[in-house]
């Protein structure tokens, strides 16, 4: 065992730079892809929201069904096949049209992975918010949309932070799939550092302390920031705090 840990020891101390490397990486596509993927389920979670209503005319009726029909169905395909799979499947797809690297698909991927999560994130958190705010804000004049984004949606972002940081968190592990498509991430790292050496569980055992680190680190940062909103804290993973499956 004392060998086993300070040959481990020897590949951190040798090969930090590259460790480093893949962290930094890591972390540029779990903080970006959360932060796109929040802008994304904003728009899709608080689309779905917006019901049909008897005022409403044929066209925008159609309109809305269509929409709603439309996010139904990414919601549903991104969330219910891997990222990995996602990843391969985007990064090759749309190569030609692109001539992207590795690094801007891998954030794609997240991105539009993530969204799919935050839509269903943010719809619950729409749904938590008291009704009577929203037909208050009606019997003033406000439109839906106006209704949505100056009244319901910044409770709604309140109400659903728990579940938005622990998707931030799940990302962070995650990220590592996009190795597949040779993203330079943490992961990635080390499966060249391992290969080199022909010493993988010497080496993995250093990347299990750094994503250890990371996501402990993460969780108590945004553990505090729950506690200065006035919320309490929750350990559950994103996936399991979204009740239900998207409905067309």
């Amino acid at each position: 065992m004392s060998e086993f840990l300070a040959k481990s020891l020897e590949i951190a101390q040798t090969y930090w730079p590259l460790f480093m490397s893949g962290t930094r990486v890591t972390l540029i596509l779990s903080i970006s892809g959360t932060l796109i993927g929040l802008v994304i389920g904003l728009l899709v979670g608080s689309v779905r929201a917006v019901g049909v209503e008897p005022r409403d005319s044929l066209g925008v009726r159609i309109l809305k069904r269509t929409v709603r029909i439309v996010t139904s169905i990414y919601i549903e395909v991104f969330r219910g096949t891997p990222m990995i799979v996602q990843g391969v499947f985007l990064f090759y797809l749309l190569k030609p049209v692109f001539n992207w690297n590795a690094m801007t698909a891998g954030v794609f991927v997240i991105s539009v992975n993530t969204g799919a999560y935050m839509a269903e994130i943010i719809r619950a958190g729409i749904q938590s918010v008291d009704r009577g705010q929203t037909e208050a804000a009606r019997s003033i004049g406000m439109s839906s949309l106006q209704t949505m984004f100056i009244v319901v949606l910044p409770q709604a972002i309140k109400n659903s932070f728990p579940s938005i940081g622990n998707e931030f968190v799940v990302n962070i592990k995650d990220s590592s799939v996009l190795s597949a498509i040779s993203v330079t991430d943490l992961y990635f790292q080390s499966i060249g550092v391992a290969g080199s050496m022909f010493l993988f569980s010497q080496t993995m055992l250093t990347t299990v302390l750094i994503y250890l680190v990371l996501t402990f680190t993460t969780t108590r940062i945004l553990g505090w920031i729950e506690k200065r909103m006035g919320r309490p804290k929750s350990s559950f993973p994103a996936s399991q705090t979204v009740p239900g499956s998207p409905v067309l």
